[in-house]
């Protein structure tokens, strides 16, 4: 066509096409050749997506989660591509290794390739380093905390090490400027290298040529059109796995927002860097730069010395053996660092938390508030369902218990010495609190001073004695009591049972059950001070009243067995107080179910 040599007559382009598709393949093609075409490959596709993703990304501490978020559930397809750009990243990790391996093997890093065989091991440490600074993007918890270790390791460089942290933190603390660094490394500086370093990787290849397995079994033959194929239906496969694992795992996970005082002992680097984590377990103390520094750059300075020391007459099995011998330990160091966190509890526990958070956020997000002009950060910080369980095993576990546990699901080293409060107030609870066979047991006073007292006599003995007029009676009451919480749990239930909780309501006043010879309820019942006032019992404001001073006149006064006022003593903020509060009572969002 005219149009055609028009164009190469201005640009050669034909002549250029020639010597890509007709390069002559030592042995005619074979499938050991694919690795580099791969690469490449996967290496556009990063490109490709991770351009369309900066389209939506926002590169700030107050917004990364929240665009990420968005790219995840809001944007049209955007799971996919966060997916495709995730485990693209992984593939070319799993494919620059078996390239070098591929490149020992053959030989292929002899004289005259030694430059091509060094822009190779650079192009990994690139590889890696892109990874790495990924990472953080998303802004969440696991990015947070495992590229915090990450640079901590920098930091104990001999002599450089605190200089190079300050500049990739960009100052004392991680923050805002961690992440516009991060991100400037990630998507403009550490590509760009790449790219140089390919565009010369490629160069010196064309330059020397393909490495022939030897002995040649067949003719040379071109590169198009059976090794062109070869490379085609190994790049199809390569996103053919990456396909899959986007669509099995709905794209890539996006954890709880980044909040620095939280700690999270869920962090690990991805699967590739586990072997570097593990090792380190091996040098405790001060020797930490022995595992992290020194070991890492000898086997690298062996590695780069492959050319020089494959010279010699063993030269070559010497470096197929390091090869083999070192993939092996990396290997080995990530099976044991597996194998060590399926086994440990506290980190099993951590990750299904760090799980629970995640969805949380997420649920949060999405419900009618939305994100907070504050950030991310806060949708947790200010959510009952997720600070009340950590504020309650922190501040009340030595002594209560939820549901057996300290409310993470774990077991405090102190012995339950106070009631369980799952459920507190409601019906069920109260229920099993005036069962004489029950209320000295540990679920209740069986480990408080109140063991003895008068409540749980009252129980064991006049409660016990009761006809079925006085057990009906107490039933009443005991519905008249819980309906004073209002829980949210039961509240359609306590309006279906108004009249029921209006009987309840004179037995507890009444003679038969005597509940107001100790207790005060409403405008009835002793002086304050003896026993707790039971009007408002297990309501909010009781709640937090409770917490806030136990010794309060309105509660247990001097009677009070333990338990410090959290509020007055400050130990708690009066927010603390709240979300804990509203988590015992269950009273946290949670999206409306569809009826079918």
């Amino acid at each position: 066509m005219k149009a055609l040599d028009w164009l190469d007559h201005r640009t050669g382009y034909k002549r250029l096409l020639h010597e890509t598709l007709f390069e002559n393949v030592p042995g005619g093609a074979r499938w050991r050749y694919v690795w580099g075409s791969t690469l490449a490959f996967c290496f556009m596709v990063q490109v490709v997506t991770g351009l369309a993703l900066w389209l939506a990304y926002s590169p700030s501490s107050q917004t990364a989660w929240e665009s990420v978020y968005y790219i995840q559930h809001e944007m049209w397809g955007g799971w996919f591509l966060r997916g495709v750009h995730h485990y693209t990243a992984h593939a070319m990790t799993v494919l620059l290794v078996v390239h070098l391996m591929q490149v020992v093997i053959d030989g292929a890093y002899k004289a005259p390739r030694e430059f091509n065989f060094w822009s190779g091991i650079v192009l990994l440490l690139l590889t890696l380093a892109l990874s790495l600074t990924g990472y953080l993007l998303p802004w969440d918890q696991k990015g947070f905390w495992a590229t915090k270790v990450a640079t901590n390791i920098a930091a104990i460089t001999p002599v450089v090490g605190p200089s190079i942290q300050t500049l990739v933190v960009g100052g004392n603390d991680y923050g805002h400027h961690t992440l516009t660094r991060f991100f400037a490394l990630h998507a403009g500086i550490i590509p760009g290298l790449i790219i140089a370093f390919i565009v010369g990787h490629i160069y010196l290849f064309r330059k020397h040529g393909l490495t022939p397995k030897l002995p040649k079994r067949r003719p040379d033959a071109a590169f198009w059109p059976d090794q062109v194929l070869r490379d085609a239906i190994a790049c199809l496969a390569v996103l053919l796995v990456v396909l899959f694992l986007v669509f099995r795992y709905h794209g890539a996970g996006l954890g709880a927002p980044a909040d620095p005082s939280e700690p999270f002992s869920a962090a690990r680097p991805e699967w590739y860097f586990l072997f570097l984590f593990e090792l380190l377990k091996y040098f405790p103390g001060g020797t930490e730069i022995w595992g992290a520094i020194v070991l890492p750059t000898v086997l690298l300075l062996v590695l780069a010395a492959m050319p020089f020391i494959g010279n010699w007459k063993l030269g070559h099995r010497f470096n197929l053996a390091f090869l083999w011998a070192m993939m092996g330990g990396v290997a080995a160091l990530t099976f044991l660092a597996f194998r060590a966190d399926l086994t440990n509890p506290d980190y099993t526990l951590a990750v299904r938390t760090a799980e629970q958070e995640a969805q949380r956020a997420v649920v949060l997000a999405r419900g009618p508030d939305g994100i907070p002009v504050t950030g991310a950060v806060t949708l947790l910080r200010n959510d009952p369902l997720t600070q009340g369980p950590k504020i309650f095993a922190k501040s009340c576990a030595s002594c209560h218990r939820y549901d057996g546990h300290d409310g993470l699901g774990g077991q405090p080293k102190d012995k339950a010495s106070a009631a369980d409060l799952k459920g507190f107030a409601s019906r069920a609870w109260l229920t099993g609190l005036f069962d004489p066979a029950k209320v000295d047991g540990s679920l209740y006073f069986g480990d408080t001073a109140h063991k003895r007292g008068k409540m749980v006599k009252y129980v064991k003995e006049d409660v016990a004695s009761l006809d079925e007029a006085g057990k009906k009676e107490l039933a009443q009451a005991i519905v008249a009591l819980s309906a004073e919480a209002r829980l949210k749990v039961q509240r359609d239930q306590d309006r279906h049972d108004e009249a029921l909780i209006a009987a309840g309501t004179k037995a507890l006043i009444g003679t038969k059950l005597s509940c107001i010879d100790c207790h005060r309820f409403h405008e009835d019942g002793e002086d304050l001070g003896t026993a707790p006032d039971l009007t408002g019992y297990g309501s909010r404001e009781w709640i937090i009243g409770i917490i806030t001073n136990p010794e309060h006149e309105r509660f247990y006064g001097a009677k009070n067995d333990r338990m410090p006022a959290f509020g007055e003593e400050k130990q708690l903020t009066p927010h603390e107080i709240g979300l804990v509060t509203d988590w015992l009572r269950g009273e946290w969002y949670e999206p409306a179910v569809k009826k079918p």
